[in-house]
């Protein structure tokens, strides 16, 4: 019963959620052949879908509990910022922290299936961010 009082307490709590905002992209598909070309599948996509990943996140769960979270850190200047701040957005997290940067927004592309994981891409630049932002 101690987590209930926990969960309670919960929502009243404002959370600042500091870290890499990611963008998750999740293609789902089947495998029904070999490419011709090389020895790997060939993937019928069915469906892909965009989610919050990293720090976005936590921050989406901490607003699914009923606290209420504020996100810091960095978004590309580019389409798929837009649809990383849309989402945050959404879920009703506070962007005021989220700066975009030169850099691109970091996604992370998962390939999935018949319920595995076959190959993940990741789209991020791995630098050392500028001490002035």
């Amino acid at each position: 019963m101690r987590y209930n009082g926990i969960f309670k307490n919960f929502r009243k709590k404002k959370i600042l959620v500091v870290g890499d905002i990611i963008l998750d992209h999740y293609i789902w598909g089947l495998v029904e052949r070999i490419s011709p070309e090389a020895p790997v599948p060939v993937i019928d996509v069915k469906d892909e879908n965009y989610t919050l990943g990293g720090a976005a996140n936590v921050a989406a769960n901490i607003v699914a509990l009923g606290g209420k979270a504020t996100v810091v850190g960095i978004r590309g200047d580019d389409v798929s910022g837009e649809v990383l701040h849309s989402l945050l957005n959404d879920r009703g997290i506070d962007t005021s922290g989220l700066f975009s940067g030169k850099r691109p927004t970091t996604i992370k592309t998962r390939v999935i299936a018949h319920s595995q994981q076959v190959v993940r891409f990741d789209r991020e630049d791995r630098r050392r961010l500028d001490e002035r932002l």
